[in-house]
């Protein structure tokens, strides 16, 4: 009860101080000044305009300048601007402003007349003329605003478009180029368009070998003396000052490949090897030439095209082998009045990484029923192995967590990791039979992967796995990434098992089946669209899948069940099931700086077979810090399930192995955050989130955790607030939530008095 009290008043004391400190700034206002608050513009229009909203707020980004910025009602930068000019300002007033201060925008800064005569130019620009523009201000208690009135006019549409035509082949290419015009029939007059359709005729010829050709080399003039109505006839030329040699396609005459590139290497000293008529020039054998030349897509004869150039620079950055790959295209000679094709000589400079590196990786790890404890990773990675592009990398762990504030007779238990994995990757896809899969973009890799996992869980048990795995990764384009592995292999041991928790496994047969099903292995799929990366991309999206289907050929090749009716392969009992899920996020950008950010998950595994039950490394859980962060990690559900539920609510002794019995075969979660700056490099964030596991069969040794009809009911609904310290893309993440609805509970209440502090790396979602 004293701690319930406690953060209400520590609530209502900050509310104070928001109150206090937010005070109005019109006292701050000189008497002959008004605080400009924004403008408004409305538009009055003949006829249906088809890119309204996108012509709205073109319009309304040209009304200067912009406000004060407001945040929950107040103008926080103005306030400690006015704050900051006292005779003493004060130490928090100065350190305030510093971060965040903003001069006053008053009416006096606002230029109607101009920004009318813009509106009026911009409509121009997008095929309205002849537009009225009126303006007005409002002024009300030491503020302004201004309005404006546009009637804007019936617009001018395309008739017809024409190519000035001559001999010249490239005259034809762009005839041909009309096929793909933007400017079609009945399309208003607009300028930005204009752009762009000279952007594409651009980028189609220089696809076709006109390496010295640009989009300033085109000009449109639009003629509406035929017409009577407000229609036009528009015609593209080429301007007379184009250079003669930018109207002539090129040709590749020559490829120089330099593998181990220097700026201060001995040319005199380097070996060459011709494969395909492209030269490698490199000193000594640093990378095989025979392992190089299925990324270089360019090829002697060939017509210059920069998508080629593109692909070709990165498929070969995407080795990860080289730290620049640059191609450069040489002239082979002077332009001649009377060429017809012009040559270039191309010359690939791959500048190589470090060959060895090791890197060192401290991390502080908090865990489901209070775990916590530092962990040490190294990397030694060997870049170019084989001489082939290959990159071998090893990485040893060590981990030690021990349980503190567990409320119970187990704190003070620790868990020792001891963790080995290698990896192995070849630039190139390893199968008994070549084939070509016509992968433009970037050349599929094989991976190779092997470790060795060592868990010691003082007092409970010991586990000891080892894994291993053969697949292919590859990057289809920009957005879209695929790794297939057919080969997965599983196997964990478990020994020194503690009197107590073979009690636990006991008396839960479904979890002791889970921890019996040693071996795994199987096949997986994933596939993963990611706009996000992209900062053209005004609302990107996210979405991921992974599949992953185990035991089936094991089944076919096993003998007869055992006495149990359970098939072994080797005198291990094999496991058997199918699972699958989807993750979607979609980014709102409310502007430069504020984004909503939505994200919808979704899974199920589905034992059967020589299986009962999952996996316990296959199961589902929730709760923690990319989760549902009102929850402890692994706290939520099975559905109304709370550990203690079987023996009558007694939860004293079993806390501490909650997290064995809070995993499901169903996950669904919904997450929504809002995103905004607070200072530089630090953004803040108000979430909220929902989610649970449940069971897909009954288990009488975990009551109220299948999955049913009112599974809405039973999801865990919890809000928070953030702060991120985000450095170039280095993300260090605090999140405060509680909760508002547990599982077990009917009601909604917000249970301020049992926050939750998540401490993690990198953003939820």
């Amino acid at each position: 009860m004293k701690k319930k009290k406690f953060s209400y008043n520590l609530l209502w004391l900050l509310l104070a101080f928001l109150v206090f400190y937010s005070c109005s700034v019109k006292k701050y206002i000189p008497s002959e000044e008004s605080l400009y608050t924004g403008g408004d513009i409305e538009l009055e229009t003949e006829t249906k305009i088809k890119d309204r909203k996108e012509i709205e707020a073109e319009l309304n980004n040209l009304l200067r300048p912009e406000p004060n910025s407001k945040f929950l009602g107040v103008r926080w930068g103005l306030l400690t601007y006015y704050k900051n000019q006292k005779e003493k300002p004060g130490f928090i007033n100065k350190f305030l402003y510093k971060q965040i201060g903003e001069e006053p925008v008053y009416l006096s800064d606002v230029d109607v007349v101009k920004t009318e005569d813009l509106i009026q130019n911009r409509l121009e620009n997008r095929g309205f003329f002849n537009n009225i523009v009126t303006s007005s201000v409002d002024q009300k208690n030491k503020t302004a605003t201004t309005q404006y009135q546009v009637q804007v006019s019936t617009p001018y549409k395309l008739n017809a478009l024409s190519i000035d035509m001559d001999s010249l082949p490239i005259y034809d290419s762009i005839q041909k180029s009309i096929d793909q015009t933007l400017l079609e029939a009945d399309t208003r007059f607009d300028l930005a368009l204009f752009k762009e359709e000279r952007q594409r005729i651009d980028d189609y010829l220089k696809a076709r070998g006109y390496y010295n050709f640009n989009d300033d080399f085109l000009i449109f003039e639009a003629d509406t003396n035929q017409y009577d109505t407000k229609k036009f006839d528009l015609y593209l030329r080429m301007k007379q000052e184009t250079p003669p040699k930018s109207k002539i396609p090129y040709k590749i005459n020559s490829v120089e490949v330099y593998p181990n590139y220097s700026v201060t290497a001995d040319e005199t000293a380097q070996d060459t090897t011709i494969i395909n008529g492209i030269q490698y020039i490199q000193h000594g054998n640093f990378f095989k030439p025979e392992r190089l030349d299925p990324f270089v897509l360019l090829d002697s004869g060939q017509y210059y095209n920069p998508q080629t150039s593109k692909f070709t620079s990165n498929r070969l950055s995407k080795i990860g082998v080289y730290k620049y790959t640059t191609i450069r295209y040489d002239k082979v000679k002077s332009f001649e009045e009377g060429d017809s094709i012009g040559l270039l000589d191309a010359k690939i400079f791959l500048s190589p990484k470090n060959k060895h590196s090791l890197r060192a990786e401290v991390q502080a790890n908090s865990k489901s029923n209070n775990y916590v404890g530092p962990a040490l990773a190294l990397t030694y990675t060997n870049r170019n192995f084989f001489k082939g592009g290959e990159i071998f990398s090893v990485s040893p762990r060590f981990g030690y967590e021990k349980q503190i504030a567990g409320g119970n007779n187990n704190a003070g238990l620790t868990s020792l990791q001891l963790g080995l994995k290698s990896d192995l990757i070849f630039p190139r896809i390893l199968f008994p039979y070549k084939f070509d899969l016509g992968f433009q973009y970037e050349v599929p890799k094989t991976k190779i992967s092997a470790g060795i996992e060592y868990l010691d869980r003082e007092e409970f048990y010991t586990t000891t796995s080892i894994l291993a795995s053969f697949g292919y990764t590859w990057n289809a384009n920009r957005y879209v990434f695929h790794e297939l592995t057919p080969f997965g292999f599983n196997y964990s041991s478990l020994s020194n098992v503690s009197e107590e928790f073979q009690d636990i496994l006991d008396g839960n047969q479904f979890l002791a089946r889970s921890f019996e099903q040693r071996f795994i292995a199987g096949l997986s799929y994933g596939f993963v669209y990611n706009e996000i990366s992209d900062v053209r991309k005004k609302n990107p999206i996210y979405f991921a899948t992974n599949f992953e289907i185990a035991g089936n050929v094991l089944d076919l090749i096993s003998g007869k069940p055992n006495e149990e009716g359970v098939k072994e392969i080797m005198g291990l009992e094999f496991a058997q099931f199918v699972r699958g899920d989807v993750d979607f996020r979609y980014q709102l950008h409310i502007d430069d700086k504020q984004m909503l950010v939505a994200r919808l998950f979704g899974g199920i595994g589905i034992a059967y077979g020589n299986s009962e039950s999952m996996p316990y490394a296959k199961q589902y859980f929730s709760g923690g810090p990319f989760s549902v962060r009102a929850f402890r990690i692994r706290s939520l559900g099975p559905g109304t399930y709370e550990p203690g539920d079987e023996d009558g609510g007694n939860t004293e002794d079993d806390n501490s192995q909650s997290y064995l019995d809070q995993t499901g075969d169903i996950r669904l979660e919904a997450n929504l955050e809002y995103r905004f700056p607070l200072v530089p490099y630090v953004k803040g964030a108000l979430f909220a989130d929902a989610g649970n596991v449940w069971l897909r069969k009954i288990n009488p040794d975990i009551p109220g955790g299948e999955f049913s009809s009112g599974f809405l009911k039973e999801l865990g609904v919890g809000v928070g607030a953030g702060v991120r310290v985000d450095i170039q893309g280095f993300v260090i993440r605090m999140d405060l939530a509680a909760p508002i609805h547990k599982p077990s509970e009917r009601r909604y209440n917000f249970d301020l008095s049992n926050p939750i502090l998540n401490f993690a790396f990198g953003y939820p979602f």
